[in-house]
């Protein structure tokens, strides 16, 4: 979220707004029930401005123009070379004509006379400014007289022209009176057609509008656009229609046709003479409809945290568009021109009422038109998206690009979805989150250099669209007609037009790149082949063929139907990426003849920081099916005692979630085995006491283990025992490690265990040291045998329903160890963490690939309070109301008992854990803060950077934090994981490393001294390790221990302290000796911050 973003007061969501179909025929009741309604007026009073504040010496400013402009003298008429000749000999100030620059032989003449009038338009005078604007624009038109113009001054740039000299003439005028004022030129929302002047105050920056972040400070951010445009209803309508031709001597030689249309041209003509007509209609609208301002305010602050704005730049649809689409809604729109929106509607419904227009109208993809069905859309069809106001017979929309109008939709719908989800924040996800971040929404890059002489966007015509708009069009179509169904969604960022300056010797800027981003569908974008039409249907196969040239091919099916096709398999182990990418570069090479070196391609960098490959889900599911087997074999063994019930697995490695794929050669690389839970049917031969459970399950095992061996040749068992502290723990576990490499770690899970365990707990008769041993006993055996097994089962399924899932998920838990967090939050948490900003997106699509899934996990991160709301991943949608609210008590009542959160900090709750804390057991509030603060500053490097962030600079992790950092020895623990018991020579021929023998399975040391060095110092130091790759362990003294007196009972190393002899101090030296002591060869050396020592 941006620091200039509207903040907002939380308050209770358990109520949730009325149904978003009714909201149009219905005033919802009591506004003040609905928990939105309430969100968004407390909205609206933040994000106000108060414009004689905002804004001191405006209105006397533009009080001042306009006696300025209406004092001007006459000028003219001049022939336009004439003019033009002796103004640039007798003034300092350009004149902007547009392109194509008029000829030297053109007849007509350009003039200065009094404007007709002059007025204040845009939403200075509505009122519907917001605190959080980037930078403020009022609007001032000057209308032209008609004695300006001639009749057919609507052809050929004519009135462009003649508006562009009396622009310049105005600006002269300006210089001159107002020097305390800075004047640039810029074209008005980016079309070149339009040039206008900006004043701005001189002690403003001119890059204000790239710094942003004042909008909130008022007067110090802001400009005047001086808008010249022509009298109201002057051009003839007939002569503009979007199928008429008004720029006969710009066809092409190679064009036989000189009708055809110029809409753009044309809409930009009739678009000169509507500001009156629209001041109107939005001014008599808010008169009638006591809602359409705040209304029209909500509206900008969504469009504004979306990228939107009236700029073709920004999507050519903004402020000005939402007002006049709302309005024309408020007046017509029904099947029979009845109004769709009823003036007595709240803001809030008004806004929802035009979400859901603007979401089913399909403006991407057909004619809309608001009034009396007298035209035919016929008339008014032309590229690009059409939204026609019929009553004054212009395309509102004709400014926008086709990929801004899918982009539009696209977020409408996404926006109606979060309405409708009882279960997301639907205030934050359409107000507050700040949706324009290209990282967190596409999948792929592609930087284009527009070459000097870009293609034309079109034969026959120029349209007066701006070059780099035209190619960024053709390139638009281009790539969503080669990657097809590949690509869900295409936007191309173009360059913000710049402002020049009005003296004649200063040139406009040229842009040179435009930026594509794809969002791709994982399934659809991984086929090797592209299949066209068949090859009967001669028509369609040529245009295949012209289009994809010399790579297409003929395809045969099984059942014989041949077809067109184009083969990209050879780009497959490349995954979508590749295969995506190579169709971009082709096609643009092929059709719009750009070269290796005008592409770049962005987003596959995240993947290669692990090496992410798409050969791994088949690693994955070798893995899975080495379990099944191993399943099969256990299944089959007919002298067990009991009858197996259940064999589940909870290792990460079965679920798509490990960080590192497995290979049938783990155990050459150190790597643990897959952890196996078996249970047995309920049995009345289980012993009464939970220390003999725990022997029986050591006899079941062992029991196991001969059966094995004995049933299937090439299996290989060992009895490993638990670092277990009591003979009423878990004391053992089977490793099986079969032929093929793959290996299993069993542990026998015993209901009567547990219910034993419960009853201890429930009894107050006993002790309450042993209930408390009985509890964690109790919590951990659930978490090993119930949750763990359920867990592992949906992380597996959404794994295999998300493409994207299963790398998103290894490269957060890379992210979490690379910022030495790994040891404080277990992997089901991080996965959990992951799987959440897959089922609740909001107000982003599901993520399509490992970059977008990654950086949404750290943006939800970034914005969770764990300190005031629950966490609720329910992945079956199976909690109900009164569950969700019962998790919600008890995280309030955990606050109250617990404060200062030191016992429970994180609370996220499961389906198959409502008590919210199994997954975040023994997560320090410190180290719950540091992955909130390292998630926000990834967030805000991913929004300021953009593509140009370098991924790895996320997973870069300093040392100077700490108080201690302890080094280990590489070389010792290379030793442990190699001595697996077999002999190993000096001579490499007589080592027997090789053997067939295969135990005992080696494990990583740096668990078990992690685990030794909790237990005994956890009180004086909080560690940090990032994962059995990491070779340091990191460490902060806690600050809380102070200077005591002696006791019996102290919780580590204390000595005298030398100011006083009966007060005693943290042996911090004591310490580290202890634990250089514990770690023996494995410590390499210990670094102490210099203020420790």
């Amino acid at each position: 979220m941006e620091s200039n973003s509207p903040k907002r007061r939380k308050l209770d969501h358990s109520h949730r707004g009325p149904t978003f179909e009714a909201v149009a025929s219905s005033s919802m009741g009591a506004s003040g029930s609905s928990a939105f309604v309430l969100e968004a007026d407390e909205l609206l009073k933040e994000v106000k401005l108060d414009y004689p504040k905002a804004f001191p010496g405006l209105d006397q400013t533009l009080r001042q123009f306009k006696e300025a402009i209406e004092s001007l003298e006459q000028y003219g008429p001049i022939p336009i070379n004439e003019a033009s000749t002796s103004w640039g000999k007798t003034s300092r100030t350009a004149i902007p004509y547009p392109d194509p620059k008029p000829a030297k032989t053109c007849p007509y003449k350009v003039a200065f006379e009094k404007p007709t009038h002059i007025n204040v338009v845009g939403s200075y005078t509505s009122q519907t400014m917001v605190k959080s604007q980037t930078s403020f624009s009022v609007d001032m038109i000057v209308v032209m007289p008609t004695a300006l113009f001639s009749e057919k001054d609507y052809r050929d740039y004519r009135y462009f022209y003649k508006r562009a000299f009396f622009l310049a003439y105005i600006t002269d005028a300006l210089r001159k009176k107002f020097t305390d004022l800075d004047f640039m030129y810029t074209n008005f929302n980016g079309n070149a057609l339009l040039p206008v002047l900006i004043a701005r105050p001189q002690n403003q920056s001119s890059k204000s509008q790239d710094t942003g972040n004042q909008g909130s400070q008022g007067g110090s951010n802001y400009e005047i656009r001086i808008i010249p445009n022509a009298p109201e209803s002057y051009f003839p309508a007939a002569k503009l229609s979007d199928t008429s031709n008004a720029l006969r001597w710009n066809v092409s030689e190679d064009s036989k046709d000189d009708n055809v249309p110029t809409p753009f041209y044309n809409n930009t003509l009739k678009s000169e003479s509507q500001f009156v007509p629209y001041l109107k209609l939005l001014h008599r609208t808010s008169n009638t409809c006591a809602a359409f301002k705040n209304a029209c305010i909500l509206g900008r602050t969504w469009l504004q945290q979306r990228g939107f704005g009236g700029n073709v730049a920004d999507g050519g649809f903004g402020h000005f568009h939402w007002s006049v689409l709302m309005a024309l809604l408020l007046q017509t729109g029904g099947r029979k021109g009845e109004p769709i929106l009823s003036p007595s509607l709240h803001a809030s419904q008004l806004f929802k009422a035009t979400l859901q227009y603007l979401a089913s109208s399909n403006l991407h993809k057909k004619v809309v038109i608001l009034g009396p069905s007298t035209t035919t859309p016929v008339v008014v069809r032309q590229a690009g998206p059409i939204l026609y106001d019929l009553a004054r017979e212009i395309n509102i929309l004709f400014n926008m690009t086709t990929w801004s109008a899918f982009m539009l939709i696209e977020h409408a719908k996404l926006s109606l979805s979060a309405i409708n989800d009882p279960h997301v924040d639907q205030f934050d996800s359409l107000f507050i989150t700040k949706v324009n971040q290209p990282l967190q929404m596409f999948d792929l890059f592609v930087k284009i250099s527009v070459p000097p002489a870009a293609p034309p966007a079109s034969p026959g015509v120029s349209d007066g669209r701006s070059p780099i708009v035209a190619f960024a069009e053709n390139v638009y179509r281009t790539m969503k007609k080669a990657l097809g169904d590949r690509a869900k969604l295409i936007n191309i960022q173009i360059p913000r037009p710049t402002t020049w300056r009005v003296t004649p010797s200063s040139t406009k800027s040229k842009t040179e790149d435009i930026f594509v981003g794809i969002m791709c569908d994982p399934a659809k974008a991984s086929q090797g082949r592209e299949f066209g039409p068949l090859y009967e249907q001669k028509k369609d196969a040529a245009k295949f063929r012209e289009f994809w040239g010399e790579i297409a091919e003929l395809w045969q099916f099984p059942s014989g139907e041949i077809v067109e096709s184009v083969n990209w398999t050879e780009f497959s182990p490349l995954g979508y990426f590749g295969i995506c990418q190579a169709i971009i570069r082709y096609i643009l090479k092929s059709r719009l003849k750009l070269t290796d070196n005008d592409l770049g391609f962005y987003g596959q960098e995240f993947s290669n920081i692990i090496s992410l490959s798409p050969a791994d889900k088949k690693s994955f599911d070798a893995v899975r099916a080495a379990f099944f087997e191993f399943e099969k074999d256990v299944r089959e063994l007919e002298d067990l005692p009991l009858s197996v019930r259940q064999i589940a697995p909870i290792g990460p490695e079965t679920r798509y979630a490990s960080l590192r794929s497995l290979t049938p050669n783990q155990r050459k690389q150190g790597m643990t085995p897959i952890d196996v839970i078996l249970s047995f049917e309920a049995s009345g031969k289980w012993p009464e006491n939970i220390a003999s459970i725990q022997r029986a399950k050591i006899a079941l095992l062992l029991q196991i283990g001969r059966s094995l061996e004995e049933a299937k040749a090439g299996i290989k068992t060992h009895l490993g025992l638990e670092d277990a502290q009591r003979e009423t723990e878990n004391l053992a576990f089977l490793d099986i490690v079969y032929e093929s490499g793959f290996s299993f770690r069993l542990r026998v899970h015993s209901d009567q265990e547990e219910t034993l365990l419960d009853r201890q707990t429930k009894d107050q008769m006993l002790d309450r040291h042993v209930r408390t041993e009985a509890a964690a006993l109790l919590s951990s055996a659930r978490w090993r045998n119930t949750i763990l097994p359920l867990h592992n089962q949906t992380i597996s399924t959404y794994c295999t329903r998300f493409p994207a899932l299963s790398s998103s998920i290894r490269l957060t838990k890379h992210w979490f160890n690379a910022h030495r967090l790994g040891n404080h939050f277990n992997e089901p948490l991080i996965e959990l963490f992951v799987l959440q900003a897959f089922l609740q997106p909001h107000p982003f699509p599901i993520p399509s690939s490992t970059s977008t899934g990654f950086l949404r996990t750290l943006l939800m991160l970034a914005s969770y309070d764990w300190r005031e709301d629950p966490m609720i991943v329910d992945p079956s949608d199976t909690l109900s109301a009164s569950q969700r609210l019962d998790i919600v008590t008890r995280l309030e009542a955990w606050r109250k008992i617990d404060a200062n959160m030191n016992r429970t900090t994180l609370f996220v709750a499961t389906p198959f854990d409502i008590t919210g804390i199994a997954y975040t057991q023994n997560i320090p509030k410190v180290v719950a803060t540091r992955m909130t603060t390292l998630a926000r500053s990834a967030s805000k490097a991913a929004k300021d950077k953009s593509i140009e962030l370098d991924p790895r600079t996320l997973f870069q992790s300093g040392l100077r934090d700490y108080d201690i950092v302890i080094h280990l020895s590489a070389k010792a623990i290379k030793g442990v994981l190699r001595d697996d018991g077999t002999k190993h020579s000096h001579f490499k021929n007589l080592d027997e490393s090789g053997s067939s023998e295969a135990l005992p399975l080696p494990e990583s040391p740096i668990p078990a001294l992690l685990r030794r060095l909790n237990s005994v110092y956890s009180v004086p130091l909080l560690f940090f390790h990032g994962g059995v790759e990491d070779t340091v362990i990191a460490a902060l003294w806690n600050p809380q221990i102070h200077n005591r007196r002696f006791s019996a009972n102290m919780p580590s190393s204390f000595k005298p302290a030398s100011e006083d002899a009966n007060t005693f101090e943290l042996n911090k030296e004591a310490v580290l000796a202890e634990i250089a002591r514990v770690g023996g060869d494995l410590i390499e050396k210990i670094d102490v911050k210099d203020s420790q020592r």
